[in-house]
């Protein structure tokens, strides 16, 4: 009897010693996966930085990560690998799911791991920081077009950047914004004013075919972005300007904004430079018939130069997005399915290749979309009316910006060109890859 109630007592000592605490075993995977978003001053709406905040929303916590609603991840684990991966894993579900059900105990403070330090708000230690000489006046109501605001950020050197982060002055009007390194030598918005915001759709941005280079971008969930990937770096040309090119929203007041980016520049010039398409591929002749559910677009660009590599896939569309999917055709004719997922409008993440892709030149990079333009999707603005693409949210886009690396002296313009379906003039729906592959055919 004796040696059972032993057993039996140090089988509850080890049962109650295997109980996850808050500072021991939760906190460690909340600064892992959650705390970039979840502190003051960010998206998320809750901070998630002390046991104080985070007891309230126990709960909560575990009925995100159960669902997988949280942390914010598309992929599907069947196709690709991803370095920024945030899927949790079991046994870090497990520690969550284990904690709250014991009750969320707190445990030792002695436990508990270094806080994160986070530089000024900021989630990487910028060298430079660019902003808005002005705020930009956010009209309550209405439609605002894109705005494209020059700044003259003084580069007085050649700089190569390794990371950037941009961050909205005012996230409630932000929708999405990109900065844009204009060289000296191009002509677009070549007499506009600093500090002044110019009305221009995105087809008419220029992007790579006016010698301009994508340095940054912001996105609900995107946060920094880093560039040294295989021994590269983005490049900015001395003189250079940038642009701040944003997409606002009105919320029903009159709000102000004044964004900025911050850079890290590298320590030396780097072996290789790590190029952004502009939102290519793109079915700039979609049309997605007015209450079809499934609607499929797809568009394509064939890379032009040597030694190119992908690195990073960064889907986008806008209410009307299901999932999206890219496939490579490489010029020995075999293929394969690099990534694909579900699309969320609210949580526009990129995807960082675990490992660099080899494209060579002739590769053809195929995109597939769905979008639900029925009136079952309760975020459709009209499900009643044929969808071309657009600008603001109730248009549409089927584009990716992809991420490559490739040899510092490779000529941009001729990285990516339109081919396929992109080429294919609008229908009635489409392009799709059925009808594009019958257009081969014949």
């Amino acid at each position: 009897m004796f040696r059972v109630t032993v057993a039996g007592l140090l089988m509850g000592v080890a049962a109650l010693a295997a109980t996850p605490t808050f500072n021991k075993d939760v906190l460690p995977i909340l600064q892992k996966h959650c705390q970039g978003c979840h502190r003051p001053g960010e998206i998320a709406p809750m901070s998630l930085l002390s046991y104080t905040e985070a007891r309230p929303w126990a709960k909560s916590m575990k009925a995100a990560v159960v669902s997988e609603k949280m942390p914010p991840w598309f992929a599907d684990p069947k196709y690709g690998h991803f370095a920024n991966d945030r899927r949790l894993s079991a046994a870090e579900l497990a520690t969550i799911s284990g904690w709250v059900d014991a009750g969320a105990p707190e445990g030792n403070l002695k436990d508990a791991p270094p806080p994160l330090k986070f530089q000024d708000g900021w989630n990487i230690k910028p060298d430079m920081i660019i902003e808005m000489p002005k705020d930009f006046q956010v009209k309550a109501t209405g439609t605002i077009n894109y705005q494209n605001i020059l700044v003259k950020a003084h580069f007085d050197e050649d700089k190569w950047v390794v990371a950037a982060e941009m961050r909205p002055g005012n996230a409630k009007v932000v929708h999405h914004m990109r900065a844009i390194v204009r060289p000296p030598s191009s002509t677009w918005l070549a007499s506009a004013v600093p500090g002044e915001a110019y009305e221009e759709g995105s087809e008419a941005m220029g992007g790579a075919k006016d010698g301009t280079d994508l340095l940054g971008k912001y996105n609900p969930g995107l946060g920094a972005q880093s560039f040294d990937v295989d021994g590269s770096a983005k490049f900015i040309p001395k003189g250079s300007d940038i642009v701040f090119n944003i997409h606002y929203t009105s919320v029903g007041t009159p709000q102000t904004d004044r964004s900025k980016v911050g850079l890290v520049f590298a320590k030396v010039p780097p072996k290789n430079r790590y190029w952004m398409s502009p939102g290519t591929p793109a079915a700039f002749n979609l049309a997605i018939p007015a209450g079809d559910s499934n609607a499929e677009v797809v568009s394509e660009v064939t890379v032009g130069v040597d030694n190119a590599k992908l690195v990073y896939i960064q889907p986008h569309m806008h209410l009307r997005g299901k999932d999206y999917e890219v496939r490579v055709t490489y010029p020995t004719g075999e293929k394969e399915t690099v990534f694909k997922g579900k699309w969320n409008f609210d949580w526009q993440i990129g995807y960082e290749l675990a490992k660099p892709l080899p494209v060579p030149r002739g590769t053809r990079i195929l995109s597939i979309a769905h979008y639900d333009n029925s009136a079952n999707n309760k975020f459709n603005p009209d499900p009643g009316k044929t969808i071309l693409w657009g600008d603001q949210n109730w248009d549409e886009m089927q584009s990716g910006f992809l991420g490559l690396v490739v040899d510092v002296k490779t000529d941009l313009s001729k990285v990516f060109q339109p081919s396929g379906p992109s080429l294919m003039p609008r229908g009635t729906s489409g392009p799709t890859l059925s009808a594009y592959e019958a257009t081969v055919k014949k």
